[in-house]
Formats: structure tokens, sequence, C-alpha cells
């Protein structure tokens, strides 16, 4: 198996996170996240969100602050209407190009481009128009949409991570508790399902799917 060098001269590598709405990075890579600053302690974490309102962006600062262990990330939340990204085009567009102004990370984990809900899909593709350079890691979100796909890339994780992970974003986005899909159970359902794609050694693992990759 190769595994993947994310920044050159044993540097810790930079990372941007991107979510559409207050709770997606932490559904769909926050556990990867947690193996990252494990594995790159001093690695700069930039935490973006598209969509918010006040009570949600105040449980979206909370749960990205307390995230993971070390250093604070550096923490955006925007105040765009929820499910309609696309239709809000130009400011979420200037929004992402003066995050690329500023941020130029080695790592970006984004939402997956076939994802049938509007605004996962219009950040992934703001994401590609603006961080072409990047490793990409498109993460997927369970919902009612059913759009779960075939993922080509995965990161290992274990059983604690993936309940530790559902604790958290039950404790930190009490506003969604009443989502049925929002559960213990769907996070480590999925979780076991991609550990078994990848013969995962500890049986359970976060997955992603990669559109293009440089090996250097």
């Amino acid at each position: 198996m190769l595994g993947l060098t994310l920044a050159s001269g044993g540097r810790d590598p930079s990372i941007l996170c991107l979510g559409a709405h207050c709770d997606d990075i932490e559904i769909g890579c926050g556990a990867t996240l947690r193996v990252l600053r494990q594995r790159y302690p001093g690695a700069p974490v930039y935490w973006v969100v598209l969509s918010s309102t006040p009570e949600r962006e105040a449980e979206a600062r909370r749960s990205a602050l307390r995230w993971l262990p070390g250093p604070a990330p550096e923490v955006s939340v925007f105040g765009f209407r929820d499910g309609y990204l696309p239709y809000q085009a130009m400011p979420v567009k200037e929004a992402f190009a003066s995050l690329a102004a500023t941020v130029s990370p080695d790592l970006v984990l984004t939402h997956a481009g076939h994802d049938r809900h509007q605004d996962h899909r219009f950040v992934s593709e703001l994401t590609w128009n603006h961080f072409r350079a990047q490793l990409v890691l498109e993460y997927e979100i369970p919902k009612y949409d059913g759009d779960l796909g075939q993922p080509n890339f995965f990161v290992p994780v274990t059983r604690e991570d993936c309940e530790r992970k559902a604790s958290d974003i039950l404790d930190a986005f009490a506003s969604q508790r009443s989502k049925d899909w929002l559960s213990t159970d769907t996070v480590l359902a999925l979780a076991r399902l991609r550990g078994v794609e990848c013969r995962s050694p500890t049986g359970y693992a976060e997955a992603f799917f990669v559109r293009k990759a440089v090996l250097e």
C-alpha cells in the first residue's frame, strides 16, 4: 500500500476543510482530521463553513475549536442561506476567491462532486475552481438522498474514533439531534462498510473520492 506525503521538507502540511453547512466537516471527515493532527501535530488547519444561522454558527465555532488536539484551527463561518448557495453564486464565489488569495493549503477536504445536495455540489465545484494545485479529498455525507458512491481513497480509523466522532457531533449540534440520520449507528455503519472495502486493520475507515493525485 502506497502512502501519500502531504508536504515536503519535513514540515507539517497545511489543511483546508470546507463545509457547506455547520456540521458537514465533522460528519464527512471528522475522524480523519484527528488522525492527521496526530500524525502532524503542528499542521495548521483552516476550517471554513459557508451556510449558517446565528445559532448554528455558535455551534460550529464551538465544535471546530474543540475538535482537534493541539493548535486551534482558524475558523471562518459565513452566513449564506442554507439550501440556496448556488443561487447566491456571486458572493459565494467571491468568498472562495478571497480564501484562495490568502490560503495555500497542501490538502483540501471538501464535498463530493456527485453529492445530490445542491449546496454540497456547489462547494465542491468552487473548490476545484480555486484550488487546482492541491490534493483534494472529497468526503461523503450520509442522508436521505441515497447518493453514496464508490470511494477510492480510505483512511483507517478505530471504532473508538467513530464513537467519539458521533458523540461529539451530537453533543455540539443540539439543533440537529432530531435528524433521524444523525446517529451513532449511522456513523458506525458507514465506517464499518468502508473499513471492509479497504481491509482496514481496525475494521473501520472514512472514505473519500480522489479525482487526481500526483506522485512527487
